[in-house]
């Protein structure tokens, strides 16, 4: 993901689904160290800070990014 894109997700992590800081920054960390940020969404996913739901919502976001 491109920088600037990736700031407008996080923003989107944070006012559109409430989101902590932390929490994202705890799945970015992942990313960086293991499979990289494109990965964000299912990371995400997978430690249980989105439900499905919201995982769509996230997916769509990006589609329209």
């Amino acid at each position: 993901m491109k920088t600037s894109i990736l700031n407008q997700f996080i923003n989107f992590l944070q006012e559109e689904l409430a989101l902590p800081s932390e929490s994202i920054k705890t799945a970015l960390r992942q990313c960086e160290e293991n499979i990289g940020i494109g990965h964000l969404p299912m990371v995400l996913w997978q430690y249980g800070l989105v439900n499905l739901k919201q995982l769509d919502l996230i997916f769509e976001w990006l589609e329209t990014a």
